[in-house]
This record gives structure tokens, sequence and C-alpha cells, in this order.
């Protein structure tokens, strides 16, 4: 009897001491969420564009953005040096990161009104070329560098051909924005601001780049 109270007795002081290291360690807690519900923010796609672009009869599929793991998540990234890094309390995105710039990415395509078809890769759309792109840089820096606070986004695009999946063109895009307001609603701002800026270029490259390419291959092979 005693060695199975005893049994009993080391079970019990084994799960409160699982219970004090996972609410120290993480902030959880075993009764339930504590404090208010985070604050979710979305980024809009881009609506305005160059008259020039040209109008193409061929159909693209957006494929999501690989990203690093600090980035795939909703949480937002704040580095306080290059080598830190720390998320907002209290505020997140509407969805991860990579998969939300893929959803404004194809809604940029279609508001561009030059293409006949964009969609994401997982409705099932065959298309003749995939934007592939990479997330590198997605956060707000507050760096002392003399500027104040900042928000960057940084992406690597790429147009693959289907079905020989050869890569016709790569390209990176930058875009970087000053922080009108210290807050969250500052914060935000510039990151729809900076986001909005690589979208627009991500979009006219790929159809001024795809258009140049297929014009170049139509000449090679001599058709019309």
């Amino acid at each position: 009897m005693l060695n199975e109270m005893t049994k009993r007795t080391a079970k019990v002081l084994s799960i409160a001491l699982l219970a004090a290291s996972v609410s120290a360690c993480g902030g959880f807690s075993l009764v339930g969420p504590s404090g208010p519900p985070p604050n979710v923010y979305d980024l809009s796609p881009k609506s305005t564009f160059d008259d020039d672009l040209p109008t193409v009869d061929w159909q693209l599929v957006v494929e999501e953005p690989i990203s690093s793991r600090a980035l795939d998540s909703d949480r937002i990234l704040i580095k306080d040096t290059a080598l830190s890094i720390g998320y907002i309390s209290g505020a997140r995105w509407s969805d991860r990161a990579p998969r939300m710039i893929q959803t404004r990415l194809v809604e940029s395509f279609e508001n561009s009104g030059h293409i006949v078809a964009v969609g994401r890769q997982t409705i099932g759309l065959r298309g003749d070329y995939n934007l592939k792109s990479e997330l590198r840089e997605f956060q707000v820096e507050y760096f002392d560098d003399g500027d104040g606070p900042s928000v960057l986004v940084r992406m690597n695009f790429k147009l693959v051909e289907l079905p020989s999946s050869n890569i016709i063109a790569s390209t990176t895009f930058t875009r970087e924005e000053q922080l009108t307001e210290d807050n969250i609603d500052g914060i935000i701002t510039a990151f729809d601001d900076a986001l909005g800026g690589v979208m627009k270029r991500a979009v006219q490259w790929s159809l001024r780049t795809t258009e140049e390419y297929r014009n170049e291959r139509s000449d090679e092979l001599g058709l019309d």
C-alpha cells in the first residue's frame, strides 16, 4: 500500500512540475487562454498599374511563397537588431504571411485586367506559367540608423514555363517604408505600402517579361 501511495504522489508531483514548466516557458495555461484576443490585420491587393501593360491570353498559377520558419506565421515580425527576431504582442495577420501574400498577389493580377486567367495552385488551374516566389524579408525594423523605424519587404520571383519547368526569368523586388506613426496603425500602413509596391512591380514584370519571351519564341519558330 505504501508503495502505491508513493507512486501516486510522484505522479502528481511530476504533472505539477510539467504544468509549471510549460506555463513559465511559453505563457500557456492548463485552464485556458488568458488576456484579450489579438487584433487581426489584413493587407490590400494592388489595383493601380501602368497604362501600357500588355493584355495577355495565357494563364498563370501563383504559388504560395516559400519562407523561413520565422516568417511562415500569422505573427507580425519585429527586429530591434539585424540578428534579433521578435513578434508584436497582441497583433496577428489574417493568415500566415506567405498565404496572405499569395492571395493578395492573385487579386492584384486580377485587378490589372490584363490577364485572361490567374489563380492559386490549390484550385487546380492548369496554367501556362507558374509564378514562384520566396519571401525573404517581411518585418518592421527598429535599427538605430538615424532614419527611424521602417517596414522592409523583399521577395524573389521566378517565372516558370509549363510543362517544361524551364525558368524563363528571375528577379528580386525590395521596398522599404518609413513609419509615419510609431504605433500599430502606422506599422500596418507601412506594411501595406511596402507590399503594395512589391506586388505592383511583380505583376508588371510578370506580364511584360512573359509576353516578351513568347514573342521571341514565336520569332525563333517563324510563327506569326
